[in-house]
C-alpha cells in the first residue's frame, strides 16, 4: 500500500504523520492507548492493518502501549542505528508505516517487549 505525501498528510494528524511516515516518537504517558484494557485488536492507523491482540498486551511501565508479540505477517521489522545504539525498528507490513521498537526485555513466553507509539495504533474493541 502506498500514497503520495499529500494522501498521507489527509489520512493522519500532523501528530500521526510525524510518527508514521517521519519515524517519530510520542511522549512516554501521553497516549490514551496505554491504559487501554479491554479485549480487543490495535490496528495501524495508517491502513487499518490489525497488528496486536489485547491478549498480548502488558504494562511495560515505560509509557507506551507494550506487547509481547504481533499478530502474525502483521509487522515487519529493521535495523535502527540512530541515537548510536542499535535497535529493532517495527512498521506496519501493510503500510510501512513506523509503529515504534522492539526489545529483548519483555515477559514470557517471547521474552520480547513491542513498545509501540499509541498515535501510530487505533483500538477495535472486540465484539460480542
Amino acid at each position: 500500500m502506498t500514497h503520495s505525501d499529500t494522501e498521507w498528510h489527509a489520512i493522519l494528524s500532523d501528530e500521526q504523520y510525524a510518527i508514521l511516515r517521519e519515524e517519530g516518537t510520542e511522549r512516554a504517558y501521553t497516549s490514551p492507548l496505554n491504559n487501554e484494557h479491554r479485549d480487543g485488536t490495535f490496528a495501524c492507523v495508517g491502513c487499518e492493518l490489525p497488528l496486536f491482540s489485547s491478549a498480548t498486551k502488558f504494562d511495560s511501565r515505560t509509557g507506551w502501549p507494550s506487547f509481547w508479540a504481533p499478530l502474525d505477517k502483521a509487522v515487519a521489522t529493521r535495523q535502527d542505528r540512530s541515537f548510536g545504539v542499535l535497535r529493532e525498528e517495527v512498521h506496519c507490513r501493510r503500510c510501512g508505516g513506523h509503529l515504534g521498537h522492539v526489545f529483548d526485555d519483555g515477559p514470557k513466553p517471547t521474552g520480547l517487549r513491542y513498545c509501540m507509539n499509541g498515535l501510530a495504533m487505533k483500538f477495535e474493541p472486540q465484539t460480542a
